[in-house]
């Protein structure tokens, strides 16, 4: 028997043009987006109106959600067109979008030069940020996906989540550059524009995915051959197959952990460190830089293990470590004495935060071809926006009257259906024979 199973040294020109191209766009797109979230301990001071603590942490809140919330309707925007012109357009109109955000808040006025319009203003700019940024990341994913095979599939789409966290890197770093040496913040920005065009000029050059260009042709020629109108293609059971509704619930609860992880690792710890121990805004942009650098290297060595142990293996193991770890959880952060402890706990929640990120792809196979695009980037979107609005309104609430046993309200549930989540998506596989019976995939790659 030929072995098909595709590893790295055989993957073609066109694939690794098309994972340099879309890494590389990602990582453009995740700077422009993260410039404003990580030094938004500054910006926040600049666009919206100065009050008491307990008003300011609502007003970061909104700011902060200001970016998430829309992105269902970007997802079906976007979702729309991946699953009608394809892929390629999506990540190419996404990036543009971008660009042109960054263009704006690079010359924002602030709102001691206009008042309350620079807080609708710039928290508009943040929406179509949003919008843009989930089309952008799960089109990219889905096409490395539809134009490669496991094992390689893994690494190969994980490396849109590294670019992306390798976006976040540069962004803090830019941020803390120009801070430190007092620059004016909205050259971050013009930067951010300036790479973002980059971005959109190099995408233009990827071809469509393999997979949905050759469903599409197959139906094409189907109804050519049966001399039909090709205007019925869209009644066709291809294009209307149902979506199982466990699938979608399992896809949804499996990316609730990570808005949960990410604001709490970056937005809520950073109040710890400004309230608990004094950090200036400059302070704790470059402790976030750690933190990120931290997680990226995380993430790095979690894709490496995805070439050689199943996926959903590694991600359930970390999972029962995390539970276990939260049991604990309010008692350490209540009891940490310095900075550096505070920083070993988000190392250990990024750890968590990056488990799925080469299970991807495996979600991506059981949604039908047709229908992919809308209902990955929606089920995505919604679970990101409904997350990171209870967390960071939540959080604010649930820490007056619980203290830090609030965060397992919110974190012990989510991690609990992050497991079912995966345990569904382990048993699609099971079915459809392609979970191994073997921690490596080195029976794959030596099988002839």
């Amino acid at each position: 028997m030929t072995n098909n199973v595709e590893t790295f040294a055989s993957l073609k020109s066109y694939q690794r043009e098309a994972v340099g191209l879309l890494s590389i766009g990602t990582f453009l797109e995740y700077f422009d987006l993260m410039i404003y979230v990580h030094m938004a301990v500054l910006l926040n001071e600049l666009f919206f109106p100065k009050t008491d603590p307990h008003t300011a942490a609502l007003l970061q809140a909104f700011a902060f959600c200001s970016t998430f919330i829309f992105r269902p309707l970007g997802a079906l925007i976007f979702g729309y067109i991946g699953d009608r012109a394809g892929r390629k357009s999506t990540v190419v109109i996404t990036t543009a979008m971008m660009a042109i955000s960054c263009i704006i808040m690079a010359n924002l006025p602030t709102y001691s030069q206009i008042g309350i319009a620079a807080s609708w203003l710039i928290t508009i700019c943040r929406i179509f940020q949003g919008i843009s940024s989930v089309g952008e990341m799960v089109g990219a994913k889905l096409y490395l996906t539809e134009i490669t095979k496991p094992p390689v599939q893994y690494p190969v789409v994980s490396f849109i989540s590294i670019s992306s966290l390798l976006g976040t890197v540069a962004a803090l770093g830019i941020s803390t550059a120009i801070l430190s040496i007092g620059l004016e913040w909205r050259i971050a920005f013009w930067i951010g524009a300036s790479i973002a065009m980059i971005g959109v000029v190099a995408r233009t050059a990827l071809r469509e995915t393999p997979e949905f260009a050759d469903a599409k042709r197959r139906i094409k020629k189907k109804y050519e051959e049966a001399a039909l109108d090709q205007c019925t293609l869209k009644d066709n059971k291809i294009f209307n197959e149902k979506v199982n509704k466990k699938t979608i619930l399992a896809y949804f609860l499996v990316y609730c952990i990570q808005p949960v992880c990410f604001y709490f690792i970056y937005m809520y710890c950073g109040n710890i460190l400004k309230n608990s121990f004094n950090y200036s805004a400059e302070r704790i942009i470059t402790h976030n830089l750690i933190i990120a650098i931290v997680s990226l290297f995380l993430a790095i060595y979690i894709t490496y293990l995805s070439y050689k142990t199943y996926p959903i293996k590694t991600a359930k193991i970390i999972t029962a470590i995390f539970f276990i770890f939260m049991l604990f959880f309010p008692w350490i952060l209540s009891n940490i004495k310095t900075s550096f402890h505070l920083l070993l706990i988000q190392s250990f929640i990024a750890l968590f935060g990056n488990c799925a990120i080469p299970v991807t792809p495996i979600f991506y196979k059981h949604f039908p071809i047709f229908k992919r695009f809308t209902y990955s980037s929606f089920i995505y979107a919604l679970s990101h926006s409904f997350m990171y609005i209870i967390t960071s309104f939540g959080l604010i609430y649930l820490t007056d009257y619980l203290g830090t046993y609030g965060l397992l309200v919110i974190m012990l549930p989510m991690t609990v259906g992050y497991f079912i989540g995966l345990n569904h998506f382990e048993n699609l596989e099971k079915q459809a024979g392609n979970y191994p019976h073997k921690n490596s995939f080195d029976f794959l790659v030596n099988e002839t």
